[in-house]
C-alpha cells in the first residue's frame, strides 16, 4: 500500500501507484497520477492534471502542477508530465501547460532540478539536465537533453538551449543557444564549448575538435552567419554533432545567441 502520512491530504480523484511515499502536510489534488516508487516529501503541493512517472523524488515544499502565470490562462484543461528518476528539491515551483503553447509542460528523465527552481507554462526539458538553485525558465522554453544551468540563470520566453550546453552562473538568455556551448556574463554571450562536460559524457577527442571548429567558424572568425553555415555544412559532411549544430540554427525562432 502507499505510504501516506497520517496529516497529508489526498483527493479521491488522485491515483497512486502501491508504495508511493507521501510526507507531512502534503496536498495531492484531484488528476494527479504517481507511478510506482516516487517519494513526495512534506508540505508538497501537487495540483493536476498531473502526470509523475517512477522512482522521482521531490523534496518538501515543492509546487508541481499549479496553474500556469499566464493571464490569458482561465482554466483550460491543461497538463504536466514528468518522466522518471528525477529529484526535485525544496521550493520548486512547476507550472502546467496553456491552451495557447500545445497545452503541456513536459519534463523528462534523470534530471536534477534544485532548490528555488522555477520552470515556467508550457517548458519543454529533456533528459539528464541540471538546473542549479534559482535558475529560471519563462513560458515556452526548451532545454534539449545534457543542459546545465548555472544558479540564477535566467531564460526568456520562447528561447531554445541546445544539448550539452553550459549556462553560466546569473546569465541571462534572451536568444537561442547552439548545442555544446558555454555561455556566461550577466548578459549573456558564447565562451567556447563545454569540452569538459562532452569529456565526462564520452565524446573522444576527433569528436570534440570538429565541435571547436565549427565553434570558431561561428564565433570568432567573424564571417556572416550566412557564411559560416556554408562551412559548417562541409564539416557536417563527417561530424554528426556539427550536422546537429547546423540544424539547431535552421530551426531557432529566436535568433541565435552570439
Amino acid at each position: 500500500m502507499s505510504a501516506i502520512h497520517a496529516t497529508a491530504l489526498v483527493d479521491p480523484g488522485a491515483r497512486l501507484a502501491p508504495g508511493v511515499k507521501v510526507g507531512a502536510y502534503t496536498i495531492i489534488g484531484a488528476g494527479v497520477e504517481i507511478a510506482e516508487g516516487c517519494r513526495i516529501g512534506p508540505h508538497c503541493v501537487l495540483s493536476g492534471p498531473s502526470r509523475i512517472g517512477r522512482d522521482n523524488v521531490i523534496h518538501s515544499h515543492a509546487t508541481i502542477g499549479n496553474d500556469p502565470q499566464d493571464k490569458k490562462y482561465h482554466g483550460e484543461p491543461t497538463e504536466l508530465v514528468l518522466g522518471d528518476r528525477n529529484t526535485i528539491f525544496e521550493f520548486t515551483t512547476v507550472s502546467r501547460g496553456t491552451s495557447d503553447g500545445g497545452g503541456c509542460t513536459r519534463i523528462g528523465d534523470d534530471n536534477w532540478i534544485m532548490a528555488y527552481v522555477h520552470i515556467a507554462h508550457d517548458c519543454i526539458v529533456g533528459n539528464q539536465c541540471i538546473l542549479a538553485n534559482n535558475a529560471t525558465l519563462a513560458g515556452h522554453v526548451t532545454l534539449e537533453d545534457w543542459v546545465i544551468l548555472g544558479g540564477f540563470a535566467g531564460i526568456h520566453q520562447f528561447c531554445k538551449v541546445g544539448a550539452h550546453a553550459f549556462i553560466g552562473m546569473g546569465s541571462l538568455i534572451n536568444a537561442d543557444v547552439l548545442p555544446f556551448v558555454m555561455v556566461a556574463d550577466r548578459y549573456a554571450e558564447a565562451r567556447g564549448i563545454n569540452s569538459e562536460g562532452l569529456k565526462r559524457r564520452g565524446f573522444d577527442g576527433e569528436r570534440i575538435a570538429a565541435i571547436k571548429r565549427a565553434y570558431r567558424t561561428l564565433f570568432v572568425s567573424g564571417k556572416p552567419l550566412a557564411d559560416a553555415k556554408l562551412e559548417l555544412a562541409q564539416g557536417a559532411a563527417s561530424s554528426e554533432d556539427v550536422r546537429q549544430m547546423l540544424a539547431f540554427i535552421e530551426a531557432s525562432t529566436r535568433g541565435l545567441l552570439r
